[in-house]
């Protein structure tokens, strides 16, 4: 599942205090909310923050204690089924889209069950070993992954109230980067692409391989507000040779004509977790669908680039807002790498089941924790994805 970690006390004691600030920031983002916030599911696919902050809890609890503390014994036998998310090895599931059913437990029986599960992991590392240390490791990037979830889902939540609350006046947004764009020329090459054996990586950046791309250019900053709304203004959503069939059946039926969270009153606006603000023309374009995102690149004469072009001019050239600004769709289907090979029992179901029906994202966003991203990493959603801070780079042959 992930890289090798070396054994020692001394790592054992960076570890657990790496598992406490970790954990420590899934409670700061869930802090300036009410009960009633966090327990509301605006869509299926996003999850109330109440079952972000357990399920964190659950995966340690049951890929780690179960199989490792002497005379364990759940939490509560209850939380197994309401909040495991999709391992089927591991038994019953309680249905994704019925998350904000459950109204009880309570957010604060939620916090001592997470409060519960920090000391028992404590305990473990009193005694470590290395695949313990290596497995505390995985659970700690899973946890980084829904902090970035808890960020959006929460976003998406509060967007839906007629209020348009926001979250925090000194909230996260996608910094905005004045340089010019230009087009950075790349010849044909062998390349590598994949984990390349430093620090933690997931399964799907498995194994490192070469792979073949032609000579082509990718621009150095990302797509702006601005630009994107040159391609609305221009009828971009009404011009169907644009769009990929399915993408423009998809607009049609949803009846879509700018990015989620633009408003068109009297004057552009975009919903922020800071609340409804004036849009930025010089900020990141976000939340855009694969299908938007390739119809842009269409209009301005362009493309996306492939998730082999992207990660070798990341290896090999300076870019602006690669990482920390928005994740960067990609026309690469997501697929396993050659000779890719899921782990045994249920963490093998974490990546490797979700290869199919889905576009690779590259990079980070101002959402993804510090520390987390790297530039083999493979983030993936379907092609109407539009709640993640998803935007894009454009590329030419």
């Amino acid at each position: 599942m992930n890289a090798p970690v070396e054994p020692g006390l001394m790592q054992a004691t960076e570890v657990l205090q790496r598992f406490r600030t970790v954990r420590a920031r899934s409670l700061a983002l869930a802090a300036p909310l009410s009960p009633e916030d966090a327990c509301v599911q605006s869509m299926p696919d996003a999850s109330p923050i109440k079952w972000h902050l357990a399920h964190t809890s659950w995966f340690f609890e049951t890929f780690i204690l179960e199989a490792r503390e002497a005379g364990f014994q759940p939490h509560h036998p209850a939380f197994r089924v309401l909040f495991n998310s999709y391992y089927n090895g591991i038994g019953e599931k309680h249905a994704r889209a019925n998350r904000g059913l459950i109204t009880r437990p309570a957010l604060d029986e939620i916090l001592a069950y997470r409060h519960a599960i920090d000391r028992r992991i404590a305990d473990l590392l009193a005694a470590p070993s290395p695949h313990l240390i290596a497995l505390i490791t995985l659970g700690l990037q899973h946890e980084q992954q829904h902090q970035e979830l808890m960020l959006t889902d929460l976003k998406h939540l509060l967007s839906m109230n007629p209020l348009q609350p926001a979250y925090a006046a000194d909230a996260i947004a996608p910094p905005v980067n004045p340089a010019p764009s230009r087009w950075q020329q790349f010849d044909a090459a062998l390349t590598e692409i994949g984990y390349d054996g430093a620090g933690f990586c997931f399964d799907n950046e498995l194994p490192r391989h070469r792979q073949f791309v032609e000579a082509f250019a990718l621009a150095s900053t990302l797509v702006t507000n601005g630009e994107y709304l040159e391609f609305i203004t221009a009828g971009g959503y009404q011009d169907a040779a644009l769009w990929l069939s399915e993408g423009w059946d998809w607009i049609k039926r949803e009846a879509l004509s700018c990015p989620l969270y633009w408003r068109d009153n009297a004057g552009w606006q975009e919903f922020t977790l800071r609340g409804v603000q004036a849009l930025d023309l010089q900020a990141p374009v976000a939340h855009l669908s694969y299908f938007e995102a390739d119809a842009y690149a269409r209009w301005a004469g362009a493309r996306l680039p492939t998730e082999a072009e992207w990660e070798h001019a990341a290896q090999s050239a300076d870019f602006a807002d690669l990482f920390g600004a928005c994740w960067q769709w990609t026309s690469s289907s997501y697929t396993p790498y050659p000779g890719f090979a899921t782990a045994d029992g249920a963490l093998g179901e974490y990546n490797g089941k979700f290869m199919v029906n889905q576009y690779v994202l590259r990079g980070g966003s101002c959402a993804t924790p510090d520390g987390h991203a790297r530039t083999s990493y493979r983030n993936f959603f379907p092609a109407t994805a539009r709640w993640q801070f998803s935007g894009l780079r454009l590329a030419r042959s």
